[in-house]
């Protein structure tokens, strides 16, 4: 063979070669892709379960007992079934385990909570659950196929009687797509069963054993697309402790304090410590730093840790050897026809066991009682036995197809009498015909016949059977779980406004950098790394740049400070030269949206022009200046004021009104006026207690500069806050909140321990340190706040109770005591305790109710007093 001959032999094998293996590729990966998706990662909607826990259950099945086995024997007995090895299946058994839904468990397996791993096989054990028994398993409704060797029989599926894919919930990742299903509550699952059943309306929303907090707003019945918002439970303990005592669901200890502890390495949050004290319940404990909010840390925590998480469910599950994607209530309504399917399946199996016992029942009765085993005495043959008992049983039978005589009084029975009847009769012993009871044969074929009434009752009207079935199942397994995850709506929190202050801004005016490693030039304020600075130059421009170690803003700084985007309320009045004519020109405006690290011009832009006067007012107020002009310019008067309320508030690049066309020496503030974008209105929301303008919650009023916000407390405390749509107002005990000015007044009903009295005490307002708990009445233990409002001319009702008599009075608390000091323990009202308070004006119409039925807005003595908006 020639040279060239074997080249192309040699191309011709090499190209066979490479369509093979093409061939090979697109088959295999096919195959491989399908393998994964029907067998390893996506359950199956019949019995929400993956083949490996189908394996590990029916293994159980198979060895139960009623006693615990050891889990490595479990193992073992699975991998009969399952060829992927040992521990696949110990991992898949564990966390069948820690649903605590089909498997008793005994042991150390492991804790969901703190993401500790379980013991090594040998030394726990399990067993399947009552609830796995009762909805899991039926021999004689199951589908069955050979296992991966061909030696066993396993289930394709299992007969679940209950919705355990949408109970345990399922995480799985296959070659192309996953699926992720969330867990709920089992009892909500079974109500919602059964309102499918009742064609009603039901909802379905996740339930997590970790506890915690979602929002389910987006949760779009669990398809793609949706998410939820988990969020974990965290309670105040003190003024510098916070606690967490839930977790979100997909967090552990373990990595929700190695999140809390970065986002403080990072200065996002400002704490000294994380301690981990769980035990048989969570406790995370988190120590603040030094006068640092607990509220804004909770807001922190929730922006910045896995204290809150966005979680997006994707519902794929197999249908008919396919991988689809649908919504939980799909899911539920499926499994709830399934389940009535398999109601309905075991109910023909009874039935038919049922007539099968009756028919034998009847056919031993008519072969006994009428004696018809002595008439086979004297055949000498099998076949004459068999001819002979036939023959004479038809006398007292018919078949059900017979067609019906006159004066027939057969017994009709439910199917056909066969060889293999007669062959039973044939079976039945001596012993059994000496002592046969026709009474207890009679009760027994009554009993059947009762039990198959029922049955056909039951397949009649198999959807109210089904439902019977639920609430059984609610009533022993449903109702001892009660729902762990709190159901809410989460606010949206801003990141920027709870980033903890973790850096200093420091300003090099003269050069024009900002930053905070700066450390040796003037320290303007504390702020967040995440901040933006804006910075007024003298030329007539300003910059806003993100806060960094070291920024140019440009040189000859006049104004640098924290800049937030969309601030309509921060209202800069300035007056800057135009060096195209020589004016001063004064306007303000606002900064509410800029481009990062671009320069703007405020004048005209006219070379030379310069800023003489600038300021930045937090609530748009407005302000007097004093003018001085230069003392070689013609105008007459030469020193004016000039009031900015008389400028409306404009774009930053509007050029401003004239404020005078000679040369300004110097310009000075002499007072600060009132907003002049009117007053702020406030409202408190009543579950978080965070005020806010967006009109959540109670409306407390409309606040200028220089207004308070006040809040009384059933232990006889105030708290002035200022009306800063980032504070929050602590809700727990309640008993007003209010808008306060300087001159405002407190009226008080409190019972003194000490003297053992109920007094009346006025007083206005001394201490006004913002945010301090200041104690109004007198510290004892049997001391305690009665009544407490800031309005004026307020008539009350109060009464006591004198020899089991309930004495009413009637006070004008104006007229009763003038206002003093706020330690002042005030006037006498009762040696008695007032038992309840009522301002007239809400008294109910009826004035003689009992005691037990008094208003609902007074307040007794040992009450818990909160506050009802």
């Amino acid at each position: 063979m020639s040279l060239e001959s074997d080249n192309q032999e040699n191309g011709a094998e090499n190209g066979s070669y490479a369509h093979t293996l093409k061939g090979m590729y697109e088959t295999y990966f096919l195959d491989y892709a399908s393998y994964v998706i029907l067998e390893r990662a996506i359950p199956s909607i019949d019995d929400g379960l993956k083949p490996v826990q189908r394996r590990i259950l029916h293994a159980m099945k198979e060895m139960d007992d009623g006693r615990f086995h050891k889990v490595a024997n479990i193992i073992g007995q699975t991998m009969q079934y399952h060829p992927h090895g040992d521990a696949a299946i110990g991992d898949a058994l564990v966390k069948l385990g820690q649903h605590e839904l089909l498997i008793d468990t005994q042991g150390n397996w492991g804790d969901v909570r703190t993401g500790d791993s379980a013991a090594a096989p040998r030394y726990i054990e399990a067993r399947l659950t009552k609830f796995a028994l009762d909805i899991a398993f039926n021999k004689d409704t199951t589908e069955w196929q050979l296992s991966y060797d061909g030696r066993k029989n396993e289930p394709i599926s299992l007969p679940m009687k209950f919705p355990l894919l949408l109970a345990q919930g399922v995480e799985g990742i296959a070659v192309g797509l996953s699926t992720k299903i969330m867990p709920h509550n089992v009892g909500e699952l079974i109500k919602a069963s059964i309102k499918i059943l009742e064609e009603k309306k039901f909802t379905l929303y996740p339930d997590f054993s970790t506890g915690g907090e979602i929002d389910v707003s987006d949760y779009s019945n669990g398809k793609r697309g949706g998410k939820i918002l988990v969020r974990a439970k965290i309670e105040k303990k003190d003024k510098n402790t916070l606690i967490i005592t839930e977790l979100p669901y997909g967090t552990t200890t373990t990595s929700l304090i190695d999140s809390i502890v970065k986002a403080n390495d990072k200065g996002k949050i400002k704490i000294k410590r994380v301690v981990d004290n769980t035990a048989q319940n969570v406790e995370i404990a988190i120590d603040l730093a030094s006068g640092v909010s607990p509220d804004l840390t909770i807001d922190a925590l929730y922006a910045f840790t896995n204290c809150s998480m966005s979680i997006s469910p994707n519902a794929c599950v197999i249908v008919d050897h396919k991988p689809l994607f649908l919504s939980v209530n799909d899911i539920l309504r499926h499994s709830t026809d399934h389940t009535k399917e398999l109601l309905r399946q075991e109910l023909e199996i009874k039935k038919e066991e049922l007539l099968t016992k009756w028919h034998q029942a009847n056919l031993e009765k008519i072969f006994i009682e009428n004696r018809i085993y002595r008439d086979i005495e004297e055949c000498e043959t099998w076949e004459e036995v068999l001819s002979t008992i036939d023959r004479e049983m038809r006398r007292f039978v018919a078949d059900p197809n017979d067609p019906p005589q006159k004066d027939d009084d057969r017994i009709r029975l439910s199917r056909p009498f066969t060889e293999e009847d007669v062959v039973r009769l044939t079976e039945i012993k001596i012993k059994r015909i000496s002592k046969y009871n026709t009474f207890k044969a009679d009760e027994y074929i009554s009993r059947l016949e009762a039990d198959l009434e029922e049955t056909n009752h039951h397949l009649t009207h198999l959807t109210e059977y089904t439902i019977s079935y639920f609430e059984e199942l609610y009533e022993k397994y449903g109702k001892d779980r009660p729902r762990r995850t709190l159901i809410t709506s989460f606010e949206q929190i801003d990141v920027v406004q709870v980033a903890a202050n973790n850096v200093k801004l420091y300003a090099n005016r003269r050069e024009g950098f900002i930053g905070w490693g700066l450390k040796k030039d003037e320290e303007i304020r504390e702020c967040s790394d995440i901040d933006d600075i804006i910075a007024f130059k003298k030329d007539g421009t300003f910059r806003v740049s993100r806060i960094d170690e070291k920024v140019f803003m440009g040189q000859n700084i006049l104004h640098v400070d924290v800049w937030k985007k969309g601030d309509d309320r921060t209202t800069y009045n300035l007056v800057y030269l135009d060096a195209g004519t020589g004016r001063a020109m004064a306007k303000r405006f606002n900064v509410k949206a800029v481009t990062r690290d671009r320069d703007y011009d405020l004048t005209t832009g006219k070379k030379g022009s310069k800023i003489l006067y600038l300021t930045a007012n937090p609530n748009g107020e407005s302000e007097i200046v004093k003018v001085q002009l230069s003392q070689s310019c013609r105008a007459k008067k030469k020193i004016f004021d000039f009031d900015f309320d008389h400028l409306d508030i404009k774009g930053r690049r509007s050029k401003g009104n004239i404020l005078t066309r000679y040369p300004v020496r110097k310009i000075e503030h002499v007072a600060t006026g009132q907003s002049t974008l009117g007053a702020l209105k406030i409202w408190m929301d009543e579950v978080s207690g965070r005020l806010n303008t967006e009109e959540r919650g109670k409306y407390l009023g409309e606040f200028d500069t220089g207004d308070l916000i006040i809040s009384l407390y059933a232990d006889g405390t105030y708290v002035l806050t200022s009306p800063d749509p980032l504070m929050k107002i602590e809700i727990r005990q309640l008993l007003q909140v209010s808008k306060i000015d300087e001159d405002g007044v407190i009226s008080a009903v409190h019972y003194d321990g000490e003297k053992e009295w109920s007094m009346v005490k006025r007083f206005q307002i001394e201490n006004q340190t913002l945010g301090e708990r200041v104690y109004f009445i007198k510290d004892h233990p049997k001391s305690k706040l009665i009544y407490a409002t800031t309005k004026e001319g307020v008539t009350i009702e109060y009464f006591v109770m004198s020899k089991n008599q309930k004495e009413m009075w009637t006070l004008e608390l104006d007229e009763f005591i003038d206002v003093k000091g706020w330690k002042a323990i005030g006037n006498k009202l009762s040696d008695k305790m007032v038992k309840g308070v009522v301002e007239i004006e809400d008294l109910p119409e009826d004035d003689d109710e009992d005691e037990d039925d008094s208003s609902e807005d007074s307040y007794r003595a040992g009450d818990t007093i909160e506050l009802d908006l």
